[in-house]
């Protein structure tokens, strides 16, 4: 017997040629798997984990030599002078916003160089959501943003001409977010500081990096950045942290943002870890073999799909720099029905028929296919968007290729076959 015996001789062919199509760019994979798992089982063994440092903490959290050692696990991987992760983060947002409250102050400008940064993040600004709710607009911290090229590529020009003197941090955010654009790799992330540090040395240079961690074999870290920030429930987490952020750069910045966290005088010295030592070492542990199995879960659905006649981005064998596949459907009852299936072939709550509505942060009603262990973990195989033109779905995650696969030549059949 085999998976596909319910499926139309058809799509079974399909799915063949696909196989067949991919296995070298899943090889690629793999050996990419193999050096950053090398990479996070060198710092367990340089940092002498123990079973002592799984355990957590209560209270204020004083002492905690699990935490610290995290801290120094996550350090030792990104290059990076000092770390601080922790479950208090509750989100890649939260993340984000703490880094940049840590380091920005009233008068200060933030330019974002790879345009306008997602939703979530223009509510933290300023740009939208609520007026007076804390934003960094609230408190005179200025912002801008260099618009792309019309390749969607970043432009020397146009941050130039936003590259003013009052500029304390520049950001990157490394994903596409609800963007069109692609992603930016490693490597262009590089060349982006290269600039930026030509024309402005003493800046700050942020980075967001979220659904990028073990994607490729370098972080952006290890190319010049001095602060970058993620969650726990994404890559980094390797689907058993059951929430949490980390935000990795320079000891001096790090500090100000520990205590942004928490508070002048506390720091990144205090903050109980309770019972979530275990998870977030394993997690993190097992981050490379679950991101890999995510990214091969994207190369099927990108190839497969464009069989189908969809337009898809990243195409099956672009470089690939985060989790997420994006396809267009071009009207919002296909892009709906696709996200039902994928709902209906998750574990959790495969009975659950998804359906647009309002979600904080966001100015669209989302369609969202999320049948997750942990909520909203996007590391987890999960579909959602946006309903506006050209209605794209953003597909990303799988904890196992098999689950990927299964699910989205499922709904290949009941879209197509």
């Amino acid at each position: 017997m085999e998976w596909t015996d319910n499926l139309d001789t058809k799509l079974v062919t399909l799915v063949n040629q696909v196989d067949k199509q991919i296995a070298p760019k899943l090889a690629e994979i793999e050996a990419q798997v193999l050096f950053n798992q090398k990479k996070v089982l060198d710092a367990f063994r340089q940092e002498k984990i123990s079973e002592e440092e799984l355990n957590g903490s209560t209270g204020y959290g004083y002492d905690d030599s699990g935490r610290d050692a995290l801290d120094a696990v996550y350090a030792d991987v990104f290059k990076t002078e000092d770390a601080m992760v922790r479950p208090q983060i509750i989100s890649g947002t939260h993340a984000i916003s703490t880094a940049l409250w840590g380091m920005l102050r009233p008068g200060d400008k933030l330019l974002y160089v790879t345009g306008m940064p997602y939703d979530t993040v223009q509510q933290v600004i300023g740009l939208t959501g609520e007026p007076n709710a804390g934003s960094l607009k609230d408190f005179q911290i200025e912002f801008d943003y260099a618009d792309l090229d019309q390749h969607g590529q970043f432009s020397k020009t146009n941050v130039q001409q936003k590259l003013t003197d009052n500029v304390k941090v520049v950001a990157i955010q490394r994903s596409r977010g609800y963007a069109t654009r692609e992603s930016f790799t490693v490597s262009q992330i590089a060349e982006m500081i290269k600039f930026v540090k030509s024309i402005a040395p003493n800046v700050k240079i942020f980075i967001d990096n979220c659904y990028g961690e073990f994607s490729e074999k370098t972080e952006p870290t290890e190319v010049g950045a001095d602060v970058m920030a993620g969650s726990l429930i994404k890559n980094a987490g390797g689907g058993l942290a059951k929430t949490g952020g980390y935000i990795v750069g320079k000891k001096d910045l790090i500090a100000q943002i520990g205590n942004r966290l928490t508070t002048p005088g506390s720091g990144k010295d205090e903050g109980a870890t309770l019972n979530t030592l275990e998870s977030m070492f394993q997690g993190f542990f097992q981050a490379p073999h679950v991101t890999g199995e995510a990214i091969k879960g994207a190369i099927f659905e990108s190839a497969i799909l464009e069989k189908c006649g969809l337009n898809v981005s990243p195409k099956w064998d672009a470089p690939r720099t985060d989790l997420i596949q994006t396809v267009n459907f071009g009207n919002p009852e296909d892009m709906i029905n696709f996200a039902k299936t994928v709902q209906h072939y998750s574990p959790i709550n495969s009975y659950v028929d998804p359906i647009p509505s309002e979600m904080g942060g966001y100015d669209d009603k989302i369609i969202m296919a999320a049948g997750t262990f942990v909520q909203g973990a996007s590391v987890e195989f999960s579909a959602d968007g946006p309903l506006r033109s050209p209605y794209t779905l953003y597909i990303q995650g799988g904890l196992t290729y098999a689950h990927v696969k299964i699910a989205i030549t499922e709904a290949v059949s009941q879209l197509f076959f």
